[in-house]
């Protein structure tokens, strides 16, 4: 029996980066031999276990066979005569097929240290078709490692486009599309998820709601960068380079959706696009099965990201209604996170990433301000029910037209 550190742990530590968790490929071994030393068996479709005291995975060396369409179309095939170079070779890209032995040797034979030091995403065999999710992997690996100057090699891009046209990714499953997303969208180019999926036909696919903003004009004076889908990769990468959580980042993607309904005769213009954009919105996280929270959000952000860009400009009244319409009083956090996605709407345009952006501390500081707001006994003295909310409402509009 030969065990070996293989992936993601192998590719990071020859690139210094901190190493999150570790696998393990077990060569020439059976599952009896494994539980008999105390490993406990996970693994449903093929031999994976939990080491007795540190719990990280150790996997058979295994082959896989594809006998049918999507990614779960896969047989596994594994015994104590499979090698691991058989084993690495069924891995999506060279950079993740290299393993380590406990002397610290790398075995590389694919080249994955070679494409580490190129910079290359580069898949491993042509075997690479016959898993759609590595569509989705790729582009959130390109999306991780963007910062370093990785591509994705030509005849990788190629294969991808084969797949897409091929109909291969009308197989993915809702939830494994949103499990890509999620961690892609926490990468540090989350922008780059999404260029490489168009880059291969992909983004029309999964994404058409996206895919329909590229060739959408919006005002020069405005956007300079003009283009709707490029604005909204600006804005994406801008919220992330803040370090924004995932869900402000998935609303400053979602914000401009409407734009796409915009009939071309009406262009550069957007009027209401805001309210336009929010079916398109709900309908994408309805297949997809995005969470509520994201989904709430974006939905907020589109709907409402036009006013509060205008907030210097609005009455006391209408802030206090864009408060109470956003919940800003019961959902103090949740409030913050819209604005900072229409800051990134704000600043996701070319030559426009320093502008200042008030707008976000003044809303801040009129909610502050009303939410400090309460009535005291002789204030109560006669009211009651809606009333009590009626006064508290005026005062409210009057902190809000003090500042």
């Amino acid at each position: 029996m030969q065990v070996y550190l293989v992936g993601g742990a192998v590719r990071d530590q020859l690139l210094g980066r901190p190493v999150k968790e570790r696998d393990w490929v077990v060569v020439g071994a059976s599952p009896q031999e494994l539980e008999q030393q105390g490993f406990v068996p996970v693994g449903r479709e093929f031999p994976v276990f939990l080491h007795p005291q540190t719990h990280e995975e150790y996997a058979l060396a295994r082959l896989e066979r594809k006998v049918a369409p999507g990614y779960r179309g896969f047989t596994t095939q594994f015994s104590p005569d499979v090698t691991l170079e058989e084993d690495l070779r069924r891995r999506d890209l060279t950079i993740n097929a290299m393993a380590e032995t406990p002397s610290g040797e790398i075995v590389d034979p694919y080249g994955g240290r070679r494409d580490l030091e190129a910079r290359l995403l580069r898949h491993v065999s042509d075997s690479f078709i016959e898993d759609p999710v590595r569509v989705l992997r790729v582009a959130r690996f390109a999306a991780r490692y963007a910062q370093l100057g990785f591509r994705v090699a030509e005849e990788t891009v190629a294969l991808m486009r084969t797949m897409t046209a091929s109909g291969e990714l009308t197989a993915l499953v809702p939830e494994r599309v949103w499990q890509e997303t999620e961690r892609a969208l926490g990468e540090a180019r989350p922008e780059v998820f999404f260029e490489t999926l168009r880059e291969c036909g992909a983004l029309r696919v999964i994404f058409p709601e996206l895919d329909a903003l590229y060739g959408v004009p919006q005002p020069p004076r405005w956007h300079p960068e003009v283009d709707t889908g490029v604005h909204v990769m600006l804005a994406l990468r801008y919220s992330a380079a803040t370090g924004a959580p995932a869900t402000v980042r998935f609303a400053a993607l979602m914000h401009d959706l409407g734009k796409a309904l915009t009939a071309p005769e009406r262009w550069p213009s957007h009027r209401g696009h805001e309210e336009a954009g929010v079916p398109l919105i709900e309908g994408l996280c309805t297949r997809l099965k995005v969470p509520n929270g994201f989904r709430d959000l974006a939905v907020m952000t589109a709907r409402h990201h036009a006013v509060v860009h205008r907030a210097a400009e609005l009455r006391a009244a209408t802030v206090l209604k864009l408060l109470e319409a956003t919940d800003a009083f019961r959902r103090p956090e949740r409030f913050e996170e819209m604005l900072a996605a229409c800051e990134a709407d704000a600043r996701g345009r070319t030559g426009l990433e320093g502008q200042p952006y008030p707008q976000r501390d003044y809303l801040l500081r009129a909610r502050a301000a009303a939410a400090a707001v309460s009535l005291d006994a002789s204030e109560r003295e006669g009211l009651a029910g809606p009333a009590i909310g009626e006064k508290i409402r005026e005062k409210r509009l009057a902190a809000i037209r003090a500042l």
